[in-house]
This record gives C-alpha cells, structure tokens and sequence, in this order.
C-alpha cells in the first residue's frame, strides 16, 4: 500500500496542470490545449454552447478540491502513514494511476471546448458551494483524524515506528465503525458532486463507484477485526454509522 503514493503523485501533478489550465481559460480567456479539446470533441462537449456561470465556477472550485485532496493524501501517505508489508495486484496499481487521471478530466470536461469565449469570468457564488466546501472540510478534517489515529497504533510516543500488525483502533469514527477513512472518502467525493450543483450526474457516477470500491474494501477490513480480535466492538458497523 505504500505504492498509493504514486497515485497521488500522479494526481497531484496531472490535476494541478488541469487545474491552471481551466484557470487560465477562464480568467485569462486563453483557449484549452488542442488536445483536451479533441478529448472536448469525442465526448461531445463541444456541442454545448450553454454559458452559465455559476457552471464553470463549479468546476474550478471541483478541480481545486480534487487537487488539494490529492496533496493532503500525498503528505499522509509520506509522513503520517505507517505502511504493512502487503502488496497490490499489477492490474490494481494501473488501474489506480489511470483513475487518478481520468476523475480530474471528468471535471475539465464538464464545460464547453470555448471555456469562455475570452470573457472574464463573472463568478456567482451559490448555496451549493457553501455546503459541499464545508462538507469537504468536514469530512477531510475527519480522515486525517482516523488515518493519524491508524498511524499512532504503529508508533511510540516518540513517534518511532515500533510495529507493523494490526491492532484495534479507538477515537474519532471508529467509534460507530470500522473503517472511518474510507467513509470519509467517500463524503469528500459526495460533497465536490454537491460543489457541482448536485444535478451532475456524470459525478454521481463517480461517486458510485467510490461508495462500492470503498464499502467492498470496509467490509473485508471489518471482517479481519471481527475474526482476529475476539473483543472487538460488537456495535461498530463496516462502513456506515448505523448500517
């Protein structure tokens, strides 16, 4: 699992060069790269010539959490994780690396080729981007909480790393369930689909696949507790408080 920090790497680098490339259009009425045009044009963005403001607000306020989700995962998994030694399948790893590149396209192309036409962007702050920022805080605040609680389990006071075996973790969500990081995540990915106006449901799909991928990999963690701790929380549920 130390290898998930070449996905954030990835994530960092690549969306941050979307990111000031949305920017750049959008403040500076600069056109896209040709290429994220032709990726524009097979997707059939290009054909909607709609101007909303507040639309392309969204996207860049998206792109901007993404991004800085992805450098506060970076520093995590570089100095507040403390890795096993298990490891990932190949195709696991690839198709982690392509997802990271392929959620912040997603973003990029939900406004028109055109960007702006070269106009100045009007930004029109909705109720919308209050509630999914804050929700975004929330929630990330909340998962550093449990991945440094993780943490913690395999290291002194000192801070030195001591072990690598599991134990059971206490504090914070892990109270009600099981894996409290990955339902974090999952409320990250919920609140930038709410940035985006809720009505997008090209980023509900995204957030499909988070709630499986996450609730597949909670449950085989709660089970691991449940079958190696025989005095494991009996109340604690996998990966939803109350479910």
């Amino acid at each position: 699992r130390r290898w998930f920090t070449h996905f954030y790497v990835v994530s960092v680098l690549w969306n941050g060069f979307l990111l000031i490339c949305l920017f750049r259009a959008e403040f500076l009425g600069e056109s896209l790269p040709s290429w994220i045009q032709d990726m524009h044009h097979a997707l059939g963005r290009d054909s909607q010539s709609k101007d909303v403001d507040n639309e392309h607000f969204s996207a860049l306020l998206v792109l901007l959490l993404l991004w800085l989700h992805s450098c506060r995962r970076l520093a995590e998994c570089l100095w507040t994780s403390v890795f096993s030694s298990g490891v990932i399948h190949i195709v696991q790893y690839c198709f982690g690396l392509g997802y990271y590149i392929a959620v912040g396209s997603t973003v990029l192309c939900q406004v028109p080729t055109n960007v702006r036409n070269g106009k100045k962007l009007s930004v029109q702050i909705c109720w919308y981007h209050f509630i999914g920022v804050m929700m975004y805080i929330w929630a990330s605040l909340h998962q550093h909480r449990c991945l440094a609680i993780l943490a913690n389990l395999r290291k002194s006071r000192s801070g030195k790393v001591v072990s690598l075996s599991h134990s059971v973790p206490f504090g914070d969500w892990f109270e009600s369930i099981s894996c409290p990081h990955y339902f974090a995540e999952l409320l990250i990915y919920v609140s930038m689909g709410i940035t985006l106006g809720i009505h997008n449901v090209t980023w509900w799909c995204v957030v499909m696949y988070v709630l499986f991928n996450q609730a597949l990999a909670a449950v085989l963690c709660h089970d691991f507790y449940q079958k190696n701790f025989s005095s494991y929380p009996k109340h604690r549920k996998a990966f939803i408080p109350l479910v």
